[in-house]
């Protein structure tokens, strides 16, 4: 089976890739890094089955929508939380199949009434959203909470899961990744040792926390499983047919820039001799050495669509990066440099420039 933890830092939320026999699930998604989440699995040769929401989240809009529109994956959310959009909306008990590989799906209201935990097949990980984080778990003030509701849910549905099952929560603001059944059931404050419902809520109900800053947007997008309410963004650039890969960078292939050479700036940043050997250059390439580039991005035009260029396409990534941070927003590397564009035989020069 293959598994990814992935992470939107302005969120702090942990989204989970589950993959098996070239189908896979998608946990928790974020709007924002779909295009991330898409190149990952174009990477791996994955099919996307499902968009899995661990409940209605309140401090980002979900993903699940915009993937249903990429890549046709069902969009699953307890049936409690009513939320439109849904294809399958899910029950305590239901099974959701990938591959060879299953989640088992458990209720565990309390940080939200539409809460669930996701627990693998062989239950060696469960995915339980805010119901239980490492050592904490979510509030329960909002969205039909009840924190004698969420003690019994950990407890129960949770906790009672085998001592070494690895517990993967939605969000931690600290870094921490993982933890599991025991060390929770030993040390969680809140929950673990010998706290009872008592002790809980009357922790629970004197938190006093503010609300989330985004509650008032991303409560009502989530209830519409993440569909914007006017245009949606596009995921990717129209000025040329890009691919996004998975480190992040935009890439362009070689017949697909040989149609669009006349509109872009090239910047090659191979060293002086190789630009004239015998992979030769593109036509109107500038010759900047990566070493240089910094220095030098005064030369070319931001509002105008640049290509990066070396021989293999390391070191036109990293200018392609260079060029994102520096405010260049439409960037792409030529996708395996000049190796791959000498072996489709487009055209090159060989003359210094």
């Amino acid at each position: 089976m293959i598994f990814r933890q992935l992470f939107d830092p302005t969120s702090s939320t942990y989204t989970y890739l589950l993959g098996d026999g070239g189908e896979a699930v998608l946990i928790d998604p974020v709007y924002e890094q779909v295009p991330r989440d898409l190149a990952l699995l174009q990477e791996l040769g994955l099919k996307l089955v499902a968009a899995l929401d661990t409940h209605v989240h309140a401090d980002h809009v979900t993903g699940a929508w915009r993937l249903q529109q990429r890549c046709g994956s069902k969009i699953a959310l307890s049936a409690v939380a009513g939320a439109s959009g849904v294809d399958t909306p899910l029950q305590h008990g239901d099974v959701v199949r990938f591959g060879g590989r299953s989640l088992n799906v458990r209720a565990t209201p309390g940080h939200t009434s539409g809460c669930l935990t996701y627990v693998l097949d062989d239950e060696s990980m469960a995915f339980t959203g805010d119901s239980l984080l490492i050592r904490g778990c979510g509030r329960t003030d909002f969205q039909q909470g009840s924190p004698q509701q969420l003690f019994a849910s950990v407890h129960e549905q949770i906790l009672s899961l085998p001592l070494s099952c690895l517990l993967y929560p939605a969000h931690d603001y600290r870094g921490i990744t993982v933890t599991s059944v025991a060390e929770e059931r030993r040390y969680n404050p809140r929950l673990g040792g010998d706290v009872d419902v008592g002790d809980f809520t009357g922790h629970m109900n004197n938190l006093n926390l503010p609300h989330p800053k985004l509650m008032a947007v991303a409560v009502p997008a989530n209830l519409r499983s993440g569909q914007p309410e006017g245009d949606a963004p596009t995921d990717t650039p129209g000025w040329a047919p890009l691919t996004l890969r998975f480190s992040g960078v935009w890439e362009i292939e070689a017949m697909a820039l040989l149609e669009h050479l006349s509109k872009v700036q090239i910047v090659d940043v191979r060293e002086a001799p190789e630009f004239i050997d015998r992979l030769g250059h593109l036509h109107g390439a500038t010759l900047v050495p990566l070493s240089q580039l910094t220095e030098r991005m005064a030369e070319f035009d931001k509002e105008q669509p640049i290509v990066a260029v070396c021989r293999s396409g390391v070191r036109s990534a990293q200018a392609s990066v260079l060029l994102t941070k520096a405010g260049f927003t439409k960037v792409a590397n030529l996708a395996g440099g000049m190796l791959r564009w000498k072996i489709e035989g487009f055209p090159v020069e060989s003359d210094p420039a």
